[in-house]
């Protein structure tokens, strides 16, 4: 019991020492390299709480095949150009394999066979996009925390992060590759799947075959579609414009909470 009240008079004197610096003229802190360390040694340390309190936290709603929409609207990308995209719809992505890799004890190459021989879960959600419309559909998958489990998390390792197939407009980058990234707080919760059933059949090509995320707390564009690869990371600064995703490099929110 030792490490609860310890950990909370940490984060007090942290905050109390920030409080203290910044009313004393320090607009420079967060610049410090020693503050940088003591606010990342306090964040370490509450990683593997978060994980499992905010992970089981509340489910969104779910539905029964009543509420199921009559139809679906595919939104984003309905379709890749990407040859090897196409080459492995053609063969119904019997090839297709998605590597995990990053910040992992065992990076692996999975295939959809493989996925789909895994424990999994379905759900009725509602789908809301960020334009105002809303959609219920049915979705079958493998949880992502149970992938996460399968290549194992470095101490270092804070999101999630998916590489698409799609590509929306040419970034300043100049690819316009689809990405998408959420935090441990939603990779380890029940309802965040790796879906690849919709409505009872294999997830059509407009709503991202092979795999699609369904991270169901959270708004449409968080969703990414036809996911490629997924990479563990400690931070997101490296990646596109480095705001966590393709429609946050574009000024919507990273945590796009409903």
């Amino acid at each position: 019991m030792r490490n609860g009240p310890d950990r909370r008079g940490f984060l007090k004197c942290t905050a109390a020492m920030a409080g203290t610096l910044a009313l004393g003229g320090c607009d420079r802190l967060s610049e410090a390299p020693w503050f940088r360390q003591l606010l990342d040694s306090a964040e370490n340390a509450t990683r593997t709480t978060q994980r499992f309190i905010l992970g089981s936290g509340p489910l969104a709603r779910e539905y029964t095949e009543a509420d199921l929409s009559p139809v679906f609207k595919a939104n984003g990308s309905v379709s890749v150009g990407d040859p090897d995209y196409r080459r492995h719809a053609e063969n119904a992505f019997a090839d297709w394999r998605m590597p995990v890799t990053g910040l992992v004890e065992r990076p692996q190459l999975f295939s959809l066979a493989d996925l789909r021989a895994m424990p999994a879960r379905t759900q009725i959600t509602r789908h809301d996009c960020v334009e105002g419309w809303s959609c219920i559909g049915k979705w079958k998958g493998v949880p992502l925390s149970q992938v996460l489990d399968k290549v194992g998390l470095q101490p270092r390792a804070r999101y999630v992060v998916f590489y698409c197939a799609d590509t929306l407009e040419e970034t300043e980058d100049g690819t316009g590759q689809y990405y998408e990234s959420i935090g441990f707080e939603d990779a380890f919760h029940p309802q965040t799947i790796l879906a690849y059933d919709m409505n009872g059949r294999p997830l059509p090509i407009p709503h991202g075959a092979p795999l699609r995320l369904r991270v169901e707390r959270q708004l449409g564009y968080k969703m990414a579609k036809y996911i490629m690869r997924i990479e563990l990371v400690e931070n997101l600064g490296a990646i596109g414009q480095g705001r966590g995703g393709f429609w946050e490099d574009r000024g919507y929110e990273w945590y796009a909470g409903i």
